[in-house]
């Protein structure tokens, strides 16, 4: 949709005071291509493309394309077919740059088949439910939303037990990013709940079936709250993984149930949108005034049509360093220096500006939430030490 006359004399006007930078004849373009970085940033990716070539299968190794992440160290999985097979891989075992090929360790095949071809890159290492990747008896339930029921996974401890655990996934992931949270928990004596979220395969969309980075995912995470507490829940433990921990953020400063909120565990978090954001722009060659228009559009209400949002999304309220003396609630915050999507920086300086209440775990290696992956027995620790304080 094209923007309204009187949406671009706004636009135009607010950025030359702003940023000084909107002439007349520029607006209108300036204003588009504001609009559509900020479209591309909100709304959600259905489909994503197969990244990953396999070269050559054997019955212990796979030797695939090199990319960016098929040369890290760490365990990680490939979505075979779409996502009608899947395999697990182990370390590299051989790195061949001249010839573009790394083999690593074939760990598994959990379903479908194997061969030579496209595939995808899987991070979160596991493919499936819980009771199969995991092997660990799992109750499929439904949370009640504003929106509709939404899908969850309930993994309950061994013994019984009042301490729950709620996983948040990222933006444009799936549940299964939070299957690498759950033995530790589990372990320490935590009914683990994993649930999904507005926009999510499976679960109603939004208003608008765009990410609103926290700002309104929050809503559903708090119901996921609630049907911990109903089930007998007296102590949560919160857990967010990049946009879901901006959506962990949110739902401690909004909801009426923080007060049963005792330990948060954040990996690779959105600490403020803004920096990302701004990453992104730089990342992707858009000049730093249309980037800043354009998340300035995404705080407008005016310009909700622009964005395509049924309410506006002020980044604002996401930076958690300048709204650090608001935080109540200690946190493991577990970041890779390394982290290519999510800068490591506003981490770092949350816990430089809280240090009584953030204990940081800096990684180096690892690429965004693949912290676990690298390293996942200091992790797992790390994630066992903190919620026995």
């Amino acid at each position: 949709m094209a923007p309204s006359r009187e949406a671009v004399r706004r636009a135009a006007v607010g950025a030359a005071t702003t940023a000084g930078w909107v002439t007349a004849l520029g607006a209108v373009s300036s204003v588009s291509a504001a609009a559509y970085f900020a479209r591309r940033v909100l709304t959600p990716d259905r489909e994503r493309p197969d990244d990953t070539e396999v070269l050559a299968v054997d019955d212990h190794t796979v030797t695939l394309g090199i990319t960016a992440d098929t040369v890290v160290p760490g365990r990680y999985g490939l979505w075979l077919d779409g996502t009608d097979g899947h395999c697990r891989l182990g370390d590299v075992v051989e790195l061949d740059e001249e010839r573009g090929r790394v083999t690593r360790e074939l760990l598994g095949v959990d379903f479908g088949h194997l061969t030579p071809g496209l595939a995808r890159w899987n991070q979160y290492y596991y493919g499936s439910p819980p009771d199969r990747s995991l092997g660990l008896p799992t109750q499929h339930v439904e949370v009640l939303t504003e929106l509709g029921p939404m899908p969850a996974w309930l993994v309950e401890a061994e013994q019984p037990t009042d301490r729950w655990a709620i996983l948040v996934h990222g933006r444009g992931a799936r549940r299964e990013e939070c299957l690498r949270g759950i033995t530790p928990l589990r372990d320490s004596g935590i009914n683990v709940l994993v649930p999904s979220y507005r926009n999510d395969p499976g679960a109603p969309s939004g208003p608008d079936g765009r990410y609103n980075l926290g700002l309104s995912e929050w809503r559903d995470i708090e119901d996921a709250a609630l049907y911990a507490v109903q089930q007998g829940a007296r102590e949560l433990v919160l857990v967010g993984w990049s946009m879901g921990g901006a959506i962990v953020l949110q739902t401690l400063d909004r909801s009426w149930l923080t007060g049963h909120v005792s330990h948060v565990i954040l990996d690779a978090p959105v600490i403020d949108w803004n920096d990302v954001l701004a990453h992104h722009a730089r990342e992707h060659g858009v000049p730093a005034p249309v980037g800043t228009l354009s998340r300035t559009l995404m705080g407008r209400r005016w310009a909700r049509r622009l964005v395509g949002v049924h309410d506006p999304v002020d980044v604002a309220k996401t930076n958690w360093v300048a709204r650090a003396d608001e935080l109540r609630h200690r946190m493991l915050l577990i970041h890779s220096v390394d982290d290519e999507f999510v800068p490591v920086g506003p981490s770092e300086q949350l816990a430089e500006a809280r240090p009584d209440l953030v204990r940081f775990e800096p990684w180096v290696t690892a690429r965004h939430t693949k912290e676990w992956n690298t390293e996942p027995e200091r992790w797992e620790t790390a994630v066992r030490e903190f919620v026995s304080l």
